[in-house]
């Protein structure tokens, strides 16, 4: 086995890719893209993704772009438990339903407000941080009940999800409204493998 993460250490869609590699127990290399002059735009890195984006997976010559994309297929091909994307199917949607969240609502919320206090991204940041609050009240409700997102137990919902969310206050996110929310933080961490999303002292978390 050869995998190899090409990502970026502020990304959280690259964090959520090693976080399941890590998690799963998959021996791999990361290989840091130079995002800052443009790596991710040259003619041989589109070849792995053709948006010029991070993260691309390539295992055993297999080549995968999309952070979501690349759990289902870790967890497909090397979770033979079927932990990570449960074979019943209703946990399986249900999961699935958390991985459109972090594509929309985590990417639009949590995610860009943090865009724009580490990168610099040109965005309305109450607009942004409004919606991360509409998305954590409901998440909220749902951690009220379970420890995790789905189940009993971490699933590839949990994963996808962790990044953003634990980074949200460098986005001037505040999570102390969130008691739930905060101890499945805390939970996730607490996980076998888990390995940390790289800070940035910015916004709340400044």
């Amino acid at each position: 086995m050869s995998i190899t993460l090409h990502g970026f250490p502020l990304s959280g869609h690259s964090h959520r890719v090693q976080l399941a590699l890590s998690l799963m127990g998959l021996p791999h290399q990361v290989v840091q893209v130079d995002l800052k002059n443009g790596a991710h735009k040259s003619p041989e890195f589109l070849k792995g993704n053709p948006f010029g984006q991070v993260p691309v997976l390539d295992d055993d010559g297999t080549v995968l772009f999309d952070s979501n994309a690349i759990l289902v297929y870790l967890a497909t091909k090397y979770d033979a438990d079927r932990r990570w994307l449960p074979r019943d199917p209703k946990e399986q949607a249900d999961v699935q339903a958390w991985l459109s969240v972090a594509a929309g609502l985590i990417a639009f919320g949590p995610a860009a407000a943090r865009l724009i206090t580490v990168f610099g991204a040109k965005r309305d940041a109450q607009e942004v941080i409004d919606r991360a609050h509409g998305l954590l009240k409901v998440m909220e409700a749902q951690l009220a009940t379970r420890p995790f997102l789905v189940g009993h137990g971490a699933t590839l919902a949990d994963i996808a999800g962790y990044s953003y969310i634990s980074a949200a206050p460098e986005g001037n996110v505040d999570l102390s409204a969130y008691a739930h929310v905060r101890a499945w933080l805390t939970r996730v961490e607490a996980l076998p493998g888990f390995v940390p999303f790289q800070k940035t002292p910015v916004g709340l978390a400044a």
